[in-house]
């Protein structure tokens, strides 16, 4: 079945759902959904059948036992189930409804009607299997963090998305008055995804432009030194990925950094001195937080 996907379902007590979304995440599940009934959260992920075998999924599962061991709270029941490509969609979007996320975005999912009555952006969005839905902690902080940035101003400022996801950041940096997004991602189901974002959203193609890869891409793709950046990944690429920042950024160059458990933001925040940045700003939401950097 080489078509197949691995369906993840954790029932967990709500206070336990951003480590079971990084969990998961880390695990390599490519796409995430969340349903909030009460103080019960049911998280569902999806993995290709090929990428993990039922040894994994067993680690998988004591791993986030011991997570809620540690904070004391409920163990989670955690599933799974091999379902077929083609009821990938029904399989999740069903839980998946419009949002809203900080002072202005309507995240709202392309198979539903978009909502009527206010005047928020409406960010349309098909994830497709690319991580970037808008549930997560972190991709609402800096979408939160982007609207803080560009509430001033934002005419002719160019940033870099590294590790675009489904393009979310990247639509939404066009739409709250970006004059150009360069979006990168080294999974070209990433890159597919963020393309039919630019669609979706009726941005010109040439505003936004997507590319497999990363910092080296970018390089080619630049012009000169970007204005800003975004980068909502994991702790560990992150470190990885500052000091190569250096050849594309200039004096006055902002960063929104997530993807940050709040006890990896030290190290970071190391990384980031050592390479000529400053943290001007901790934001957090659960245990995950989003830095907002400038150079120093």
């Amino acid at each position: 079945m080489a078509n197949s996907w691995w369906e993840i379902q954790v029932l967990c007590d709500t206070s336990l759902d951003e480590v079971a979304f990084w969990r998961l995440e880390k695990f390599g599940c490519r796409g995430t959904s969340s349903e909030i009934k009460g103080s019960s959260c049911r998280v569902s992920a999806y993995l290709p059948q090929q990428q993990a075998q039922l040894l994994d999924l067993s680690a998988l599962s004591l791993l986030m036992r011991q997570d809620a061991l540690c904070v004391g709270l409920p163990l989670p029941i955690v599933q799974w189930s091999l379902i077929d490509e083609e009821d990938w969609a029904s399989s999740w979007k069903v839980h998946w409804q419009p949002q809203k996320v900080g002072d202005c975005f309507w995240i709202n999912p392309a198979w539903l009607p978009a909502p009527q009555g206010d005047d928020r952006i409406i960010i349309q969005l098909e994830p497709g299997v690319a991580f970037g839905t808008g549930d997560h902690a972190t991709t609402q902080l800096c979408l939160e963090a982007l609207e803080m940035r560009f509430s001033d101003n934002p005419q002719n400022t160019v940033i870099a998305d590294v590790g675009c996801g489904s393009g979310i950041l990247s639509v939404g940096a066009i739409l709250l008055g970006a004059s150009k997004v360069y979006a990168v991602d080294t999974d070209p189901l990433a890159v597919k995804a963020s393309r039919e974002n630019i669609e979706l959203n009726g941005i010109d193609p040439k505003r936004m432009i997507v590319a497999e890869g990363s910092v080296k891409e970018l390089e080619a793709l630049i012009k000169e030194p970007i204005d800003g950046l975004v980068c909502n990944i994991l702790a560990e690429v992150i470190i990885d990925l500052i000091p190569q920042w250096t050849t594309i950024v200039k004096l006055s160059t902002w960063g929104i950094l997530s993807g940050i458990l709040l006890e990896q933001a030290k190290p970071v925040a190391d990384t980031l001195e050592e390479n000529g940045w400053i943290v001007a700003a901790l934001w957090k939401r659960g245990d995950w937080c989003c830095l907002n950097i400038r150079r120093s």
